[in-house]
């Protein structure tokens, strides 16, 4: 409807206005339920433990995002960095305490990123070109991206037959072009003198 296209293009000027430079591009390093605790919407929480940046302090962060896993790479908004909700307020992210865990920071979906497609709730994905830490790419990026692949090394391929030859190889191998040379030289020395001979007959 007119309305909605409405909505919807207001949302993502005031998504677009905001920067989102301060969310991260994060794998989750694993994740564990948080026993029988569920969302709002009766959902099973996850607490999965993320690195976006720093692998030796990854962070929380408690979802009930369904399509999770570990490995997966995806878009953090840590805490400290700000969202648009549902009536278009501009939000801080904080720390909170989600079915008895502290959760610091919140996957992001396309909607906070102002991306289209993707559903609201569903945690963004982002293919492994995107590199962990930076900032998110601004719009949807093509998952069948792949890091450009290395050069090849040139390789020099040599005959099947070839070997190093050793220092009395060389000599002998040397010696045997000197002699055919000579051999060459006095063929020649010979053949000149042999017309010689034949114009003074003559």
């Amino acid at each position: 409807s007119i309305r909605l296209t409405t909505e919807l293009f207001y949302l993502k000027c005031t998504v677009n206005k905001m920067s989102i430079s301060d969310y991260k591009v994060g794998v989750i390093l694993n994740l564990e339920g948080c026993g029988n605790c569920k969302s709002k919407g009766g959902k099973a929480l996850k607490a999965c433990k993320v690195n976006i940046g720093d692998e030796e302090n990854p962070i929380i962060v408690v979802t009930s995002a369904s399509n999770v896993r570990t490995g997966s790479r995806v878009v953090i908004a840590p805490t400290g960095s700000k969202f648009i909700d549902d009536e278009g307020t501009e939000q801080a992210v904080t720390n909170a305490t989600v079915g008895g865990v502290v959760s610091q920071g919140m996957f992001c979906d396309s909607r906070m990123l102002g991306w289209s497609g993707g559903g609201k709730g569903v945690a963004v994905q982002v293919p492994d070109i995107c590199e962990i830490g930076s900032a998110p790419p601004s719009s949807k990026p093509n998952m069948l991206q792949e890091e450009p692949a290395a050069p090849e090394p040139v390789v020099e391929v040599k005959g099947l037959y070839d070997k190093k030859l050793s220092k009395e190889e060389k000599k002998k191998l040397a010696e045997e072009r000197r002699k055919a040379k000579k051999a060459a030289k006095a063929a020649k020395a010979n053949n000149d003198g042999a017309t010689d001979n034949i114009e003074v007959e003559q």
